[in-house]
């Protein structure tokens, strides 16, 4: 049997888009014979999977699961390239899959939980659905009390973590994240840099304005208090009780935020603008 070398290993990679396990095992069966290899990756459909994986995945859903004893949750974000497949009930069910994963190992790298199994089952439902589909992070809070919230589309999720309370309080505190997207939760919190080029936007429209220097200052001391309150959790006026802030909330049942993790299905992908009157030119080679 021809030995098989990490740089033929990589060039399979490179050609097919598939994992070094996957590379490695076929030219192992190929005998070295990078050609035989693809030929049959092919047959066997794990070459169309990897056709696939150039592909946009923007769409999908976000899922949760918490401890029994909230003392611990998982947070995962597995995406798909169209709403359509992420209500699909095989995608649901993968989904589940790398949950019960990610949460029975306490795993946050993506591409550990994916060796093996999860990645053979990916593969799988990439041929059966006929869209790219990856899991793209995972999250995971514990210690205190952790709650969860899932909105209803299943595009936002939230894991909180409370020192004190219970399991109602921390989804409702959860729940309040999803709406109203804070960015950290105490103003302290909030990088230094943020702030700064904050400042730096206010001081440029105070300056419009033709007020003395003082004045400026205090107008600028103002805006950003603002942008502090308005940005941190438990400045925040709770959704569900616009007379109380979320610290005071927690504060009323002994306890205090921690920390919070927020996934947005998509969020921070680019997604490929697609020209289908082009598509369809290109497809009737025209």
């Amino acid at each position: 049997m021809a030995a098989v070398s990490a740089a033929l290993v990589k060039e399979l990679r490179e050609r097919t888009g598939l994992g070094m396990m996957e590379c490695k095992k076929a030219l192992v069966e190929a005998q070295g014979d990078i050609e035989v290899a693809i030929e049959e990756m092919r047959k066997s459909g794990q070459a169309k999977a990897a056709k696939k994986a150039g592909r946009i995945a923007a769409e999908g859903i976000v899922a949760v699961k918490v401890a029994d004893d909230a003392s611990f949750g998982v947070l995962v974000e597995v995406n798909s390239e169209t709403d359509f497949v992420a209500r699909d009930d095989n995608f649901l069910g993968y989904v589940q899959q790398v949950v019960d994963a990610a949460f029975a190992r306490k795993e946050t790298d993506v591409a550990v939980l994916m060796e093996g199994e999860l990645e053979e089952a990916r593969q799988a439902l990439v041929q059966k659905i006929g869209e790219n589909i990856g899991v793209r992070r995972i999250a995971i809070v514990e210690g205190g009390v952790v709650g969860s919230y899932v909105h209803g589309n299943k595009r936002i999720a939230v894991l909180t973590k409370l020192e004190g309370g219970d399991t109602e309080l921390a989804r409702d505190i959860a729940m309040h994240v999803a709406a109203v997207n804070p960015q950290v939760v105490n103003k302290e919190d909030m990088p230094a840099e943020l702030v700064e080029k904050e400042k730096e936007i206010f001081k440029a429209q105070a300056e419009q304005s033709g007020k003395p220097a003082n004045i400026i200052e205090k107008m600028i001391e103002g805006r950003i208090g603002k942008f502090l309150a308005e940005s941190s959790l438990v400045e925040q006026p709770f959704v569900k009780d616009p007379d109380t802030t979320v610290g005071a909330l927690a504060k009323k049942s002994s306890a205090a935020v921690i920390s919070f993790v927020r996934f947005e299905v998509g969020e921070g992908i680019e997604k490929e603008e697609v020209d289908f009157a082009a598509e369809v030119r290109a497809q009737a080679g025209l």
